[in-house]
């Protein structure tokens, strides 16, 4: 009988402990969180600036557009497509955020379909889209390295540098405080310098378009878009919670989402 209330009593300890090593680790979590955000009234920018080279490409409309004659404004570079949900679901905010910054800012969206100028044009049109769109090519991509999700938008200071970067659903309502940071429009902001994140794990919705280890370039326009749509809403069986686009991107050497992920693209591009 007193081994039995022994028994309990240390059963008891036990869940008390792992309680509070929990609470410890949330409060831990929290802080670290609160710690990376930056302080109310002022907005968060990269420290060290990459240089970007001049942008002159022709947008689906067939007008010229050059980031060199831009330097007087703050640009906004949009890695989007017409097939990713998120990204349609953020462009009523950025068309909002283009008219009410017209004077200081520029977006330019860097559309990553497989199709053609216009297909994209026709969706520009049908979504009232009020800033300028290209295709996107192997030279802007080198310019704007680092593109695995979609979308995933740049802030360009006046010199064409490299200001911030954002994967996933854009908070409009940072972005326009970066917009008033980086154009000097709103003096009583304080800017945070932060250094720059090597890897950046997919958030906010952000669709991944480009999958470590799987090759998409040899599939059509509408099975690519496909397979892009079922690698992001799949869920990898190894244990980590994440879709099989997010978990290769998180561990490319995860040895269950690889096959997986094969064989997903195996079965569209054989119309299974």
């Amino acid at each position: 009988m007193l081994a039995r209330r022994l028994a309990i009593v240390l059963l008891g300890l036990v869940m008390v402990a792992a309680v509070v090593v929990a609470m410890v680790k949330y409060t831990h979590t929290v802080e670290a969180r609160l710690t990376k955000a930056p302080p109310a009234g002022s907005v968060k920018l990269l420290k060290d600036r990459a240089n970007v080279a001049p942008l002159t490409v022709t947008d689906v409309t067939g007008k010229p557009i050059s980031t060199a004659q831009l330097r007087s404004k703050v640009v906004l570079i949009n890695f989007w497509a017409t097939w990713c949900p998120p990204c349609r679901e953020e462009i009523p905010a950025l068309i909002e955020l283009q008219k009410k910054y017209k004077d200081e800012l520029q977006i330019i969206g860097i559309a990553q379909d497989s199709g053609s100028a216009e297909d994209v044009r026709r969706f520009m049109e049908a979504n009232r889209m009020n800033y300028p769109s290209v295709l996107s090519t192997p030279e802007i991509e080198k310019l704007f390295p680092g593109v695995y999700a979609l979308p995933t938008t740049f802030m360009l200071d006046h010199d064409g540098r490299i200001a911030q970067k954002h994967v996933g659903l854009l908070n409009t309502g940072v972005a326009a405080l970066e917009t008033e940071a980086l154009a000097g429009t709103n003096p009583t902001l304080q800017i945070v310098y932060a250094e720059d994140e090597d890897k950046v794990r997919l958030a906010n919705a952000a669709q991944a378009n480009k999958i470590p280890g799987i090759d998409l370039s040899k599939l059509p326009p509408d099975k690519k878009a496909e397979a892009l749509k079922q690698l992001n809403s799949e869920h990898c069986t190894c244990g980590c919670g994440l879709t099989l686009a997010q978990c290769r991107l998180d561990d490319p050497d995860c040895g269950v989402s690889l096959p997986l992920a094969q064989k997903l693209v195996e079965k569209i591009e054989d119309g299974k």
